[in-house]
């Protein structure tokens, strides 16, 4: 087998694939050959395109199971098949969990656990039926895997979402592969809101091992990776896509020399 991602005559549905993130898994899926529906309810800002091939957009509020249902028949009725699904779309605003209202924290679990289940279930009704099957990716965090003050909601569904990828690993076997991605802080559009200024995006980037936040694209590829027949024996895992985590906070309160062994 060629050691390269190729993913030509497959279809693959990214949802919120228009923007951050999602446009960087879109990207690519299209760069390794896939047609590419992206869906989120409102189109991408700017054209989402890669090696001159540019994304399909459907309208999709993924929380309405009706509308993922009829999401799903569009891109079979125009495809004929469904290969691959990226459960991308997710996200919270900053909320102490004390004083959030628990319509609040409803709708967050809403978004980032079943409203990907629902998706799933929908995507894994056709791949069933298809003689190569096919794969899941689940967009995870770091906030599922450790404290996410001011985002707990976020980060518990975040960590139901790796749950859920396990079971349905073993459920929709052998036919189904399901992964998911466990990524950490990504410089988007949205950066700003979270980290500030420029200055400050540096400053978190320069907390993370590798240097720097990821870009849309390094975890695009990954996605991309965990679809491909390279990952054609990997399914019910997780890959952490954190640029080597964060560094413990005892590093920098610590008065032992930096040099010296620990025990």
């Amino acid at each position: 087998m060629a050691l390269e991602i190729d993913l030509t005559d497959r279809v693959a549905l990214v949802t919120g694939g228009v923007r951050g993130v999602g446009a960087g898994v879109s990207r690519a899926f299209l760069a390794a050959g896939a047609t590419v529906i992206a869906c989120a309810r409102r189109p991408a800002d700017v054209p989402v395109e890669a090696d001159g091939r540019t994304i399909e957009f459907l309208p999709c509020d993924i929380r309405d199971a009706d509308a993922v249902r009829e999401l799903i028949d569009a891109i079979v009725e125009r495809h004929g098949r469904l290969d691959h699904l990226v459960n991308n779309a997710g996200g919270a605003p900053f909320a102490m969990a004390a004083t959030a209202s628990k319509n609040f924290h409803a709708k967050i679990v809403e978004l980032n656990l079943l409203a990907p289940l629902l998706v799933s279930q929908a995507a894994n009704a056709v791949m069933q039926r298809q003689p190569e099957g096919g794969s899941i990716v689940n967009i995870s965090s770091v906030s599922g895997h450790r404290p996410s003050p001011g985002t707990a909601a976020y980060g518990a569904a975040k960590a139901g979402i790796d749950s859920l990828t396990s079971s349905l690993a073993v459920e929709w076997a052998p036919k189904v592969r399901v992964n998911s991605l466990i990524v950490g802080p990504v410089d988007t559009e949205q950066s700003q809101l979270h980290y500030g200024d420029q200055a400050g995006i540096d400053a978190v980037g320069q907390t993370i091992p590798l240097g720097r936040m990821a870009e849309p694209d390094d975890v695009g590829r990954c996605a991309a990776f965990l679809a491909s027949p390279l990952a054609r024996y990997v399914s019910g895992a997780a890959l952490v896509v954190h640029g080597g985590g964060e560094r413990p906070a005892f590093l920098s309160a610590s008065t032992a020399d930096s040099g010296r062994q620990q025990s």
